[in-house]
């Protein structure tokens, strides 16, 4: 049997592939490895323009942590677990390239708390999500009490959280925690479809998006506007900005270079 979770980096996009037979369990190993993916793509960060992480097998894209790992655990060793998640998910979530999770299946616990890291999240029809760590006695341990109150709001979450429902692609995408619904099967063409399209932005107009955005949900919306206006300036020092701005002009497709 192969490493669970793999990568294949073809014309910038990444496609980060979580295998781990029946349900895509997020076991410890699967965390590791994905772990050492993501380290090996940022070795590799001139190469990457995108990123798309998805499940194999069509059941789940993981549908939460490895059950069989839990009993063993005491506050010690779970305080330890939440530290290692919650570091993995954050660089992940703060990766230099945009993130795509394509999802086909379940999608829940530390499933959900994976793809919240993702900056766009794709979705099969038959997907289904949800937090239901309260059924186990516990809660969400690898940021779903924080990430999705910020993406769904806060009566939403609390509702999810405290129940364990779960919920179909549509009302997830209603609710804001998925972009786009599609039909079986066609979550990763959707996903570099979408991929193929930020890949002609401007890549460094597409970072310092990202980063606003990030930083500026945990901050006032004074210090968030002065950040913007900050790396906003200075993309106006670019080579990328002189270009898009010639090529709307004369009126033709920019050609950036991250410059």
């Amino acid at each position: 049997m192969g490493e669970p979770v793999t990568y294949r980096l073809s014309s910038g996009i990444a496609v980060v592939t979580i295998d781990n037979p029946p349900m895509n369990a997020l076991s410890g190993q699967v965390k590791n490895v994905l772990e050492t993916v993501f380290e090996e793509l940022n070795a590799r960060i001139e190469e990457v323009k995108v990123v798309i992480i998805t499940g194999a097998g069509g059941k789940a894209f993981v549908a939460g942590a490895d059950i069989k790992e839990l009993p063993g655990l005491n506050p010690e060793k779970a305080r330890v677990r939440f530290r290692r998640s919650r570091q993995l998910f954050l660089n992940i979530e703060r990766f230099d390239r945009p993130v795509i999770c394509a999802i086909d299946g379940l999608c829940l616990g530390g499933g959900l708390e994976l793809a919240m890291c993702c900056d766009i999240r794709i979705a099969t029809e038959k997907s289904t999500f949800g937090q239901p760590e309260i059924n186990l006695g516990v809660l969400p341990g690898g940021g779903g009490t924080q990430r999705l109150p910020r993406l769904v709001g806060m009566g939403i979450a609390k509702e999810l959280i405290f129940t364990g429902r779960l919920i179909r692609a549509e009302e997830a995408k209603n609710i804001g925690l998925v972009n786009v619904v599609v039909p079986s099967g066609e979550h990763l063409m959707k996903a570099e479809e979408i991929a193929q399209v930020l890949c002609e932005k401007a890549p460094l107009a597409l970072r310092a998006a990202k980063e606003v955005i990030g930083r500026g949900m945990n901050m006032t919306l004074d210090n968030g506007l002065i950040l913007e206006a900050d790396l906003g300036s200075f993309l106006y020092g670019t080579e990328d900005q002189k270009e898009g701005a010639l090529a709307f002009l004369e009126k033709r497709k920019p050609g950036f270079k991250g410059k």
